[in-house]
C-alpha cells in the first residue's frame, strides 16, 4: 500500500506512520498465540475478536476442531485489522491512503 497525500505535511505523514507502527498486530505473533493458546482464543483476544475469542474459551476451541480450522483465517483477520487502523489513524492526521498496483 502506498500513501499519497493532498493536504498532509510531511510531519503529519511522519506522525500517522509512526503511530501505525506502534499500534499495528504482528501475524507471527497471532499464529504463535494460535500455536499456544489456540484452543482458549488466545489469538483471537490479541486480534480484538473478544466475542470470538470466549466462543473459543467456553467450547475449548470446539474441542480443537474450530481452533484449527481457524489458523486459516488468523493471516487474512491481522491483514484486515491492520488496514481498518491504519486508514483511522491516517484519516486523523489528515493524510490519504491509496491501494496502487
Amino acid at each position: 500500500m502506498t500513501m499519497t497525500s493532498q493536504t498532509a505535511n510531511p510531519a503529519n505523514i511522519a506522525l500517522a506512520q509512526t503511530e501505525y507502527d506502534n499500534q499495528k498486530k504482528s501475524p507471527g505473533v497471532a499464529y504463535a498465540l494460535w500455536f499456544f493458546l489456540g484452543v482458549v482464543g488466545g489469538h483471537r483476544f490479541y486480534a480484538g475478536d473478544t466475542g470470538y475469542a470466549l466462543g473459543l474459551l467456553f467450547t475449548l476451541g470446539g474441542l480443537g476442531v474450530w481452533a484449527l480450522i481457524d489458523v486459516a483465517f488468523i493471516g487474512r483477520r491481522i491483514r484486515e485489522i491492520n488496514q481498518q487502523t491504519q486508514q483511522q489513524i491516517f484519516t486523523k492526521y489528515g493524510v490519504n491512503t491509496h491501494a496502487s498496483n
